[in-house]
């Protein structure tokens, strides 16, 4: 949690409150490129040189360039919430290995949805989806905690050699925004009760996807209270239902 002693008023946020912002700016990300880019430009038809022309002589398709390229900024907002949920999800779990088989499970079959949506493709070993990068980074907590327990000097060596190892697979894999959730995900984790290294490390980081520290508003207001109003499924549910529909949505137009 971020905030501490504040003496001026600002919004609750509780969980669902970040989880929904956070599937409405992924959403918004998604569109800009499945739908904006690949459906109505066809972006992947032209060389650069070849789109760059054709902005010059195509008002309209400026326009639409500028709305997917604001779409996907926006989108940069939901990767720092995802991480710190996730380790507000890994610290707050009775049940590791179930958080961690959902997570798996979820990154498996949201990964044709995730081609079909984002190559217009049903296989593309070119980049895998987000939820491999939290997956990577759940395992990559797990043995964090672990290494908890050895003595100082070891143990941030050994930090250190894990926060690398989780970086290597995420890149090995290729995975949507892996190098930025990895070291967020180890920043609020490592760093959980120490808000200032927390706050600045998190913002550096997040200076990697433009909006990325907006996001940091809505962690600074989170109150740590969890609802259950939508089932927890539905967000994972969201992932691969956004990619699939907004696949479809690109390849019909």
């Amino acid at each position: 949690m971020l905030r501490r002693n504040v003496i001026w008023n600002t919004p609750e946020i509780t969980v669902d409150g970040l989880k929904l912002f956070a599937c409405m700016m992924m959403l918004m990300q998604t569109i800009g490129i499945s739908v904006v880019e690949k459906g109505l430009i066809r972006i992947d038809a032209y060389t650069q040189e070849q789109f760059s022309a054709l902005l010059a002589e195509d008002s309209h398709m400026m326009f639409l360039a500028g709305v997917g390229s604001v779409m996907q900024l926006l989108g940069g907002m939901a990767v720092p919430l995802f991480a710190f949920l996730l380790v507000e999800g890994f610290l707050h779990t009775a049940d590791y290995r179930r958080y961690l088989l959902t997570v798996g499970l979820f990154a498996l079959i949201s990964e044709i949805p995730y081609d079909f949506a984002m190559y217009q493709d049903i296989w593309e070993p070119a980049g895998q989806n987000a939820l491999c990068s939290m997956t990577v980074s759940l395992l990559m907590l797990y043995f964090l905690r672990m290494a908890d327990h050895r003595k100082r000097g070891a143990g941030i060596l050994l930090k250190l050699l894990i926060v690398s190892g989780g970086i290597f697979w995420v890149s090995l894999l290729r995975a949507e925004y892996g190098l930025s959730i990895v070291l967020l995900t180890a920043v609020f984790y490592l760093f959980y009760a120490r808000n200032g290294w927390k706050m600045a490390l998190g913002l550096l980081i997040s200076l990697l996807h433009v909006t990325g520290p907006l996001a940091f508003y809505g962690i600074w207001c989170y109150n740590e209270v969890r609802t259950d109003r939508i089932p927890r499924y539905a967000y994972y549910l969201f992932y691969p239902l956004h990619l699939l529909l907004l696949g479809a949505a690109a390849w019909m137009l």
